[in-house]
């Protein structure tokens, strides 16, 4: 089995910063692409950051410039750092990644979602 667990989200003021980590651990053979996503109450599920094994990195537009995504390979672990959040970023945000485990089999996985919340 292969787990996803994130960690770091809270209750932060507009302006101010956070950092979400994500660690997947269990039955890892590679871990291939790593991302956040977020969904905010009524709103369908959107991607925030991307990025690949080889360490190139994508971004919603809401979000250049704020968000930094960044991996510990070494630690099976994905990271977003969040700067000058807005109320706008409030989300639940997920990690989700491509795994493939020890019997060779390729699937995407995701993590159980940590709450962001930015107040004006």
């Amino acid at each position: 089995q292969v787990q996803l667990v994130e960690s770091g989200g809270g209750l932060v003021q507009a302006g101010g910063s956070l950092r979400l980590s994500c660690v997947a651990s269990g039955s890892i053979f590679s871990i291939n692409a790593m991302h956040w996503y977020r969904q905010a109450p009524g709103k369908q599920r959107e991607l925030v950051a991307t990025t690949t094994s080889g360490g190139r990195t994508n971004y919603a537009d809401s979000v250049k410039g704020r968000f930094t995504i960044s991996r510990d390979n070494a630690k099976s672990t994905v990271y977003l750092q969040m700067n000058s959040l807005r109320p706008e970023d409030t989300a639940v945000y997920y990690c989700a990644a491509g795994i493939t485990t020890i019997t060779r089999v390729l699937r995407d996985y995701w993590g159980q979602g940590t709450q962001v919340t930015v107040s004006s």
